[in-house]
């Protein structure tokens, strides 16, 4: 079955299917020293000053090889600490459904020809985008789309408007669409809800980061005349005397949305008819409680992802609300070992967008650092 073809619900239980499917004691001191003291009771005052004499000529590099064994001590015992490190990788982060997909149909691509265009970084993480270009995968523009005619190039998962399946069309392009279905689906009610009442110029509302890739997407469905509001702080460009059609982007925050619905209510006039459709996709927002409980169980956390990512700062912040002690990395090579002082669990997890190998790759570089 084609997913095109699905409606959300069943679009929204592969998702949760696909989720689940994710988803000694110290030594006696010895009797014999106690015999000899016994035995040599009657030569106590003689011991006594042979023992005065023995600590007045104690020499100095005595104590000093006293103190070095003991900070050796010391070292071995936090060596010790540090080897049974709890290091646990966070199941539940890694690739959504939308991103797996797009990864996929790229990688059966190369394998086929070494080499394909795509729309756009694949994945907002550098390190990925990077893993895919070794094998063919050559990024493009929106510019360079206009030039190139009889390729074939690969839409990414969070979508492309019209005018990007027009440019294909006229420049004989064949599209290898690996839009996420659940945005697919958005797509397509927010085109219905602006062509039924075209003429009667509908205000469409999208609750999302201006100028993100899906974003666009959306706008684009309405001929560029929807309205992005990022925050409530924006809520004053929306007309509260007019019909409102509120729609969200797949990956923005459910309490966030939920704070807009109920300000617009307050706003808008008697005689306005205001819509709202969540259309947050579920596998994202039930990321936030699941990765804050992940969060508050560790000593300490590295969230992995890459400086592109909405949705993985979005994540980052939820882990530091729920443990200060959060870091947010790119990869490997920017773990502080001050981190791991005095640190017996370590969390790791990651954005939608961020590659489980990645995060494997920072818990074997934290083991070595700790048997270093």
């Amino acid at each position: 079955m084609a997913l095109e073809n699905l409606d959300t619900l069943e679009i929204l239980e592969i998702l949760e299917n696909l989720e689940r499917l994710d988803k000694t004691s110290e030594p006696q001191a010895s009797d014999k020293t106690s015999e000899r003291s016994e035995a040599t009771k009657p030569r106590a005052q003689q011991s006594d000053k042979t023992s005065e004499r023995s600590e007045a000529t104690k020499p100095a590099s005595a104590a000093k090889r006293q103190n070095q064994r003991a900070q050796r001590s010391d070292k071995t015992s936090e060596a010790t600490k540090l080897t049974t490190m709890d290091i646990e990788i966070d199941n539940g982060s890694g690739f959504c459904f939308g991103v797996t997909t797009a990864i996929h149909k790229a990688e059966e691509e190369l394998d086929k020809t070494g080499h394909l265009y795509c729309l756009g970084d694949i994945v907002h993480n550098s390190n990925e985008v990077e893993r895919l270009k070794h094998k063919g995968l050559e990024t493009i523009t929106h510019e360079q789309l206009q030039q190139l005619h009889g390729v074939k190039v690969l839409l990414r998962a969070h979508g492309e408007p019209p005018e990007t399946y027009e440019t294909a069309r006229r420049n004989n392009i064949e599209i290898i669409d690996a839009t996420c279905p659940v945005v697919l689906q958005l797509q397509r009610r927010i085109s219905k809800s602006y062509n039924e009442r075209k003429d009667e110029l509908p205000q469409i509302v999208i609750y999302g980061k201006r100028g993100h890739a899906e974003v666009n997407g959306l706008v684009g469905q309405t001929e560029g005349s929807a309205i992005v509001i990022e925050s409530l702080a924006e809520i004053d460009k929306i007309d509260f005397g007019r019909d409102i059609y509120l729609y969200s982007q797949t990956t923005k925050s459910l309490q966030g949305f939920k704070t807009i619905v109920e300000e617009i209510k307050k706003r808008t006039e008697p005689h306005v008819q205001f819509y709202s459709f969540d259309t947050i996709c579920r596998s994202v927002a039930n990321r936030i409680p699941q990765i804050r409980a992940f969060a508050a169980r560790h000593e300490l956390v590295l969230f992995v992802c890459g400086k592109k990512s909405s949705n993985g700062r979005n994540l980052f912040n939820e882990c530091v609300d729920a443990n200060p002690n959060s870091h947010l990395i790119s990869n490997e090579h920017d773990i502080d070992p001050s981190w791991l002082r005095g640190i017996s669990s370590v969390g790791i997890c990651g954005a939608t967008s961020t590659p489980r190998w990645l995060m494997t790759q920072v818990k074997e570089s934290i083991e070595s650092l700790v048997e270093s």
